[in-house]
């Protein structure tokens, strides 16, 4: 290795939550981890929430509790979802419940911008981390080690390069893994608003023509909108007046909130599914978006991407000891154990968002039936429950 440059056991390419939790974890771990990502930027002056929220599940809560981050967070802004009602549609509704499934609680909604503080906040204590406000440029894998090029002109090496990078990932790219994409030609739309109605510590899903609206519960009555709608009609929503937007959830809702106020600006982003050809490489391993993307409507995709960071560490953790963190053998078996749960909400994300999406009166029935049976049955809907649960 080159002695003028700066040496890791990791360097994590990559910010946000899943970045974040795999930098603090391998850190914790005792490792000497590079993050290269930047920190969590305030909410807008005068803004109640972040627009951006996550439905986190079981799996995601023990993360961050063995990360010692969810202890930390503001209890006062997390909220649990005791309740679940999806509408199809017709008169079809499915409903799922926490007390019927034995859990606590079937998810905690909670901000983005609350937790990432809360993993910078943690990774600020670290003394095996080192902080890199800056991008990576040139990635060049040798028998020794990931030689990472910085913007800012410096050079790091590193066993182990976790691209954490995103949909885009730059990481990726890097290491010629395939992408295959299919563009949902829809954007989710993302707005909070204080609700005249108590939300009951329930979540509510509507499939409505091919759209799919979610109404996730926040603190102090209000509400967090995440519209999955076809892309011109996405593009008129963000371009309504607060009170408009408003009134027109209210109508997409049939006014299960009553009245609603709009208190965040609302916001889209693309839909798509995108799956990888290899989750690895030599001495380079992906996470998160930049290893998967998938439909937003089970609310699943961070939890996703937070049991990558789990099985990395995992991995990592219990290595022989004469093994290289780079060494391929090793980072097969992170890829060998993420496949299923990937291609398992892979299949069933974009199964239900064909299988509501398809036109058509004959369509409209089966699905129907179809959520009318799988209410009938407390066995499977406890095995959903628990899948999404993870």
């Amino acid at each position: 290795m080159n002695a003028t440059h700066q040496t890791f056991d990791v360097a994590v390419i990559g910010g946000g939550l899943v970045g974040k939790s795999a930098a603090l974890a391998l850190t914790q771990g005792g490792l000497r981890v590079a993050l290269l990502a930047q920190p969590c930027a305030p909410l807008p002056a005068g803004a109640v929430f972040d627009a951006r929220v996550y439905a986190f599940s079981r799996s995601s809560q023990a993360l961050f509790e063995r990360l010692r981050v969810w202890q930390a967070v503001d209890a006062a802004r997390l909220t649990p979802v005791y309740d679940m009602r999806v509408f199809g549609d017709a008169a079809a509704e499915l409903h799922f419940s926490a007390y019927q499934a034995s859990v606590a609680q079937l998810a905690w909604i909670a901000e983005s911008s609350l937790v990432e503080r809360s993993l910078d906040a943690a990774l600020k204590f670290q003394p095996n981390l080192t902080w890199l406000d800056t991008r990576a440029q040139t990635l060049d894998v040798n028998a020794d080690a990931a030689v990472i090029g910085l913007a800012n002109g410096r050079v790091i090496q590193a066993d182990l390069a976790v691209g954490a990078d995103g949909a885009h990932s730059w990481v990726r790219a890097q290491i010629g893994s395939q992408v295959v994409r299919r563009d949902y030609r829809q954007t989710g739309v993302v707005a909070n608003f204080r609700a005249q109605r108590p939300h009951g510590e329930t979540a509510y899903q509507w499939f409505r023509e091919g759209e799919i609206i979610a109404l996730l519960p926040l603190p102090d009555q209000h509400v967090s909108l995440v519209w999955s709608a076809e892309a011109q009609h996405a593009e008129a929503l963000l371009k309504l007046a607060p009170e408009q937007l408003a009134a027109e959830v209210e109508r997409a809702t049939q006014g299960q909130h009553g009245a609603l106020e709009c208190v965040t600006a609302a916001q889209g982003f693309p839909l798509a599914l995108q799956t990888v050809d290899r989750l690895v490489a030599p001495r380079v391993a992906l996470v998160g978006d930049a290893a998967h993307l998938i439909h937003p409507l089970a609310g699943q995709g961070v939890n996703l991407g937070l049991r990558d960071v789990a099985a990395l560490v995992d991995v990592i953790t219990q290595k022989e000891a004469f093994r290289d963190l780079g060494d391929m053998v090793l980072l097969r078996r992170y890829e060998r154990g993420r496949r299923e749960d990937i291609q398992k909400l892979v299949v069933a994300t974009d199964g239900l968002q064909r299988v509501f999406a398809f036109p058509g009166m004959l369509a409209r029935a089966v699905r129907n039936t179809g959520m009318a049976l799988v209410g009938g049955q407390p066995l499977l809907k406890r095995w959903l429950v628990a899948s999404a649960l993870g």
